[in-house]
């Protein structure tokens, strides 16, 4: 592994320390995730709001667990460099790149980080279907939402490329895009993306999977699933029926106590961090 480090002069006059890369990792702003080894915070340099996701190391244990369960383990920010620049080449819109860096040889204490431009005002498709069950939306505008998330995901997985997080919460809106009647779609937190995966291939059916149970509860009707296939990837009925069945399974393991105790503890952490 090489030391990378890409930092418009825009960004370093903004920077103070003694290298720009730990300058970088030690920026403080708001949190929005923080957990053992990674951190994502908002911060402002002079007028412009960024994003940065800093990575501190994953640890030995961590990247031994990955590999003993089949799964390619993440090591740092350049997964998500590469996943944004790949987005960007295929024409989905995404959170643009504006530095980043790696510093390292030890693959499991490998420290990077990863600048976006903050989006601005946005809203994520979990909170704009958050209320459909009680309040359906105008019909004409919910199949355009639906056509829209499908030919995203066909373009990604055809491109041989997978989110591995990809539900409703990771597809925003700009509000100002929104107010003027535009729909466009930004696919955001890429730092887990796979590359060249078979476009009908378990990793696939696993982010249709995790999309299809993050929109489970919000009133979904037989005619928007076939919506929704009808203008995605040709998958066999084999393919839709392991879909629905991890889908179940990821709503029964979220709605369950162990999880949302869980889900509460990192929310409580991250409040925390602000509060100091």
């Amino acid at each position: 592994m090489s030391d990378v480090l890409h930092i418009p002069v825009s960004v370093r006059s903004w920077l103070k320390g003694r290298t720009a890369f730990s300058a970088v990792m030690r920026l403080q702003g708001k949190a929005f995730r923080d957990v053992k080894g990674r951190r994502t915070i908002q911060v402002k340099l002079g007028e412009h709001s960024y994003f940065v996701k800093q990575h501190f190391g994953v640890g030995w244990i961590e990247i031994v667990k990955n590999l003993m369960s089949f799964k390619k383990p993440v090591l740092g920010a350049m997964t998500e460099v590469s996943a944004i620049q790949q987005l960007v080449t295929l024409g989905i819109p995404t959170t643009p790149l504006v530095a980043y860096g790696q510093r390292g040889r030890n693959p499991a204490r490998l420290q990077s980080f990863v600048m976006t431009e903050d989006l601005g005002e946005i809203v994520s498709l979990e909170e704009l279907c958050a209320d459909w069950l009680m309040t359906p939306p105008d019909a004409t505008y919910k199949q355009e939402l639906i056509i829209a998330v499908a030919d995203l995901a066909a373009k990604l997985h055809q491109a041989g490329l997978c989110h591995r997080d990809f539900y409703l919460c990771h597809f925003v809106m700009k509000q100002e895009e929104v107010r003027q009647g535009v729909l466009k779609l930004y696919l955001i937190d890429l730092h887990r993306m796979l590359q060249r995966q078979s476009p009908n291939g378990r990793a696939v059916m696993k982010d249709i999977a995790g999309l299809y149970f993050s929109a489970m509860d919000c009133g979904l009707t037989a005619s928007d699933l076939a919506l929704f296939k009808q203008h995605y990837l040709p998958q066999n009925e084999a393919f839709w029926q392991q879909v629905c069945a991890r889908a179940n399974m990821l709503h029964a393991k979220f709605n369950s106590d162990k999880f949302q105790k869980r889900l509460a503890a990192e929310k409580s952490a991250i409040h925390s961090s602000e509060d100091n």
